[in-house]
């Protein structure tokens, strides 16, 4: 049976910090903050939808600080969403939400306990200090590494989101938090390239030319490297790039965004992988054998990999081989 979030954004709510990267409002497309009710009434009219196609879901509460607001507030949406839990086993299957480092500690693990919390991710962005302190975070990598260890211990799954390109950031230091994260045996990771918005302090600073972020092709040699690290590591990225969002497209300035943004990391992979192999077999001729599921990437966007490979002197016939990621032979 497959699994879903059921995303309810809470945006902006119980965050005292102004990141130089954040319009969440923009970002979730959500003006406001949703009602006990409101929650309940789109748990609802999901019950019969992910019925219908065979789907679990974990209730998720995305978009904002979710363990620092109001007590009252949290409690409220905590209670409504359990008794979905409670009420559909057979369709809802946990609660999960997204938070920050420091806004986690025994008292709050507590109450997410206690109201059937399954996971909690943390925004941490980057897992060095330099880069945190230029964007305004408010945290420190320590920070990040004790509510994880906190957030394990207590048998929670643990989610980690960084991002990418960020005021002062260089690819070095995302392979870095990239180790980090695997160290911190994160269950779960989110990859979020730096996408610069209007009325941000980002956008303030690209704008005067003193902040650049990297390139969009950087960002994809980065961002394949990123899912290799954490493939290797057994950690799932379940997601990377934003969800395509007209809000955004419309207050975008720069950065990196694109809506098949991880086929086109994953299709950078297939071309490293292929021009290895061809260059240890040798030859300029090739058989390559791949899932029917992966013919798109391992031809890559615009038949890119195919023209890549064509200037290094290489060709190729796919061949479709089910439950084959990549095996590939000189032609006869």
């Amino acid at each position: 049976m497959r699994q879903t979030n059921i995303s309810i954004f809470v945006p902006h709510n119980g965050c005292p910090h102004r990141c130089t990267f954040c319009d969440q409002r923009s970002i979730s497309g959500t003006p406001k903050a949703p009602l006990p009710e409101e929650v309940a009434a789109i748990l609802t009219e999901q019950l019969p939808v992910l019925r219908k196609n065979e789907t679990r879901a974990e209730i998720a509460f995305f978009g904002g600080s979710f363990t620092g607001i109001e007590r009252g507030y949290m409690i409220s949406l905590l209670e409504t969403a359990n008794r979905f839990v409670r009420e559909y086993p057979d369709v809802y299957t946990g609660i999960r939400c997204s938070t920050r480092p420091d806004f986690i500690n025994e008292e709050i693990l507590d109450i997410l306990t206690e109201h059937g919390m399954t996971a909690i991710e943390l925004g941490a962005q980057s897992m060095n200090d330099k880069v945190l302190r230029l964007n305004e975070r408010g945290h420190t990598a320590a920070d990040v590494a004790n509510a994880a260890e906190m957030i394990k211990q207590r048998g929670f799954s643990l989610g980690l989101q960084m991002m990418t390109g960020l005021y002062g950031d260089k690819p070095e230091c995302c392979i870095e938090t990239a180790r980090r994260f695997i160290d911190l045996k994160a269950d779960t990771v989110r990859i979020y390239p730096t996408v610069i918005l209007d009325g941000t302090r980002l956008g303030e600073l690209y704008k005067s030319g003193e902040y650049e972020t990297f390139t969009f092709d950087d960002t994809i040699t980065l961002c394949a490297k990123l899912l290799k690290m954490f493939g290797e590591a057994g950690i799932p990225v379940i997601r990377l790039g934003l969800h395509a969002s007209r809000e955004v497209e419309k207050k975008m300035l720069g950065g990196v965004y694109h809506p098949a943004l991880r086929e086109l990391c994953e299709s950078r992979l297939f071309f490293d992988d292929m021009a290895t192999e061809m260059k240890r077999l040798g030859g300029t001729d090739f058989s390559v054998y791949t899932d029917p599921a992966n013919i798109s990437k391992v031809t890559g966007q615009k038949k890119e990999n195919r023209t890549r490979l064509a200037g290094l002197g290489y060709r190729f016939t796919i061949k479709p081989e089910k439950g084959t990621r990549l095996r590939i032979e000189n032609a006869l």
